[in-house]
Order: structure tokens, then sequence, then C-alpha cells
């Protein structure tokens, strides 16, 4: 399967959401006016593509309908999609450490996906031939660490672990240091999920992002906030709210094909510029995929 068809398959209900829409404007209304666009407009918003993109969207199709340049239904979505993909960008690469292992950190809260999708990324990297080191620290749910050993067995690849209850950043320092000696391509450290109204909570996860770094200058190379994209705007806020609190280097977007709101990817690059890393379209090891996002915005619209 073609990583466009896994983009549509993923994105099956968000597409279906927007197109019902635009096929029902094409057969029903002869004549457009601001009704019209308010419909086309309700229709995005209901995907969470958010008021900023929506609004850019909108005012490109009114443009465009003016000089007559919309005819038919795979017009506006070819103009939808070109729009999002401008607003998407190309993600800057990822900071690689040229002297020994990138370090990554995972940061999120409970229930957003980010223990599977580190070993799913951790598939991906050791697919490319990578090798890699995983960082148990989420501490607190014995499942979580025990979910990440299981991984880890699957995949082959070294895991650092901690007591339940235990320290975290001194399992992301054993985790570097594991690396170092075996001179491993990758660390991707697992840190508890959290919320960012527990001022005690996140102080402890800027003393694991200190502490892997007196493991190895520099790191935190990367520091990725796990989101799950079926909640939407809520999503938005999540990321709005960790961004003030570190240095978000990348998303992780999880569960975008179980949801009609498949636009929240547009939304928070839109408002915050945060670079979209992989994006979950299926439960599958093999179905996190490295974001496109032009493949992404063809998925969407056509």
């Amino acid at each position: 399967m073609s990583l466009f068809s896994i983009f549509q398959r993923g994105l099956q209900k968000t597409k279906t959401a927007i197109t019902r829409t635009f096929q029902k404007v094409f057969t029903d209304v002869k004549v457009w006016d601001e009704s019209t666009y308010k419909q086309l407009e309700e229709s995005l918003l209901g995907t969470d593509l958010g008021p900023a993109a929506t609004a850019e969207l909108i005012a490109d199709i009114k443009d465009r309908y003016a000089h007559g340049l919309i005819q038919t239904n795979a017009d506006i979505q070819e103009i939808c999609a070109a729009k999002v993909t401008e607003i998407l960008g190309t993600p800057p690469p990822m900071a690689v450490n040229p002297d020994g292992p990138t370090v990554i950190l995972m940061v999120g809260v409970n229930g957003s996906g980010k223990t599977t999708s580190i070993a799913k990324i951790a598939h991906a990297f050791m697919k490319e031939g990578k090798s890699v080191v995983l960082g148990a620290g989420d501490t607190f749910r014995a499942a979580g660490a025990i979910q990440l050993q299981v991984w880890a067995e699957r995949l082959g690849c070294p895991v650092a672990e901690g007591k339940l209850g235990g320290d975290s950043a001194a399992v992301a320092f054993s985790a570097v240091q594991t690396a170092v000696s075996r001179k491993a391509d990758y660390v991707l450290i697992d840190t508890a999920g959290r919320q960012t109204t527990r001022a005690d909570l996140m102080a402890e996860l800027e003393k694991v992002k200190r502490i892997s770094g007196k493991a190895l200058p520099g790191a935190p190379h990367e520091i990725w906030l796990t989101v799950d994209a079926s909640i939407g705007t809520s999503a938005l806020n999540q990321a709005r709210e960790f961004g003030k609190l570190f240095p978000i280097t990348g998303l992780v977007l999880t569960k975008l094909d179980g949801t009609g709101k498949g636009g929240i990817v547009v939304a928070i690059r839109k408002e915050l510029g945060y670079p979209v890393r992989f994006v979950g379209l299926g439960e599958g090891v093999d179905d996190l995929q490295d974001f496109d996002p032009a493949l992404f915005a063809k998925a969407l619209f056509e």
C-alpha cells in the first residue's frame, strides 16, 4: 500500500465530513452568496481546522469563485489542498547529534498514546538501519513500563528501566549512558503522562530534561509532544500549554484514523508553528507514518 493510500484510509472520516458539504453546495446551490460560504466555513471548522486556517481557505475560495476559477467540486478541493499544503509548509529537519546518540524526550498527557508511539518510532528508525535505546521513564504506571519492555523485546532493542514510583530522571540518565556505551543512534525516553496544570509534575519533567543533559551535553536534542488528534481543539490547547513550559520541537499526532477532527493538524501548525513529525493512522506497528504535508492535504480533500 502506498503512503498516499495509507493517508487516504486514515483520514477518511475527516474527508467525508468536508466533502459532503462541498458536494451539497455544488448540487443544491445555483448562485453562491454569503450563506454558501457560511456552509463551507462551518464544514471546515467542524474538522477543527481552526478559525485562522479556515478564514484563509474561505478567502481563497471566494476570490477564485469571483474570478470564475471554480466550476466543479474538484476545483474547490484542489484549492483547499493547495492552501493547506502551504500552511503546513515543509517541516525543518530534526536535530541530529553528529557526535553520539540523538536523544528524543517524549512528553504528553495521560492517554495520548505516547508509549505506543515511542515503540512505533523506534521501529521506524530501526527499519532505516539505525540502532535505538529506549528509556522507560514512566515510573508512575507499572503498565506503562511493562508495555515498553514488551515492545523492546519485540523490537530487539535495549531498554533502561526503573522501579515503580522511582526517579524517572535516573532512568533517563541510564538510558543515555547505555546509548553512549553502545554507540546507538537514537535514545527515545518515555515520561509519565501529566497535566500542565500540575506544577510539581511539570517540575519533575524539567528535571528529566536537565539530567539527560548531564549524561550527554546538549541532550535532549529533540522534545516531541504526543497529542491525541481525536480530541480536536483540546489537542491544540495541550500543545499550547506544553509549549509555554518546554521548547517543543515536534509533534506526534495519534489516532487520526478514528476521528473526523483531522484538521487539528493544520490548526496547531498555523497557530503554534510546531512541525508534525509523525501521524498515527492505525493500530499496527507500521501505521505511524512520517508526516508528508502535501500527501496529508491531498488525502484530506481530494
